[in-house]
């Protein structure tokens, strides 16, 4: 059921630049997520740790934001 509130809010998202728009989603999914595992949080953290590394010493393959979206978008078929 939608209501006059949420549909203002969706809208008015929807109006918002892009990164803005990702950042709401990041915080409205986040928000969901009522239980955190330490192990799961902790396991993220050493991915992140380790992807910078990569990055940082130059044996990560990096792809621009065109290619990842094309790539994408082949993977699910849109």
């Amino acid at each position: 059921m939608e209501t006059e509130t949420l549909n203002k809010l969706r809208i008015e998202a929807l109006l918002l630049p892009e990164a803005e728009r990702a950042e709401l989603a990041y915080a409205l999914v986040k928000s969901l997520d009522t239980h955190t595992d330490a192990n799961v949080m902790e396991a993220w953290d050493q991915e992140i740790h380790r992807r910078l590394a990569e990055i940082d010493t130059g044996t990560a393959k990096l792809i621009d934001r065109n290619e990842f979206r094309q790539r994408m978008r082949d993977r699910i078929g849109g």
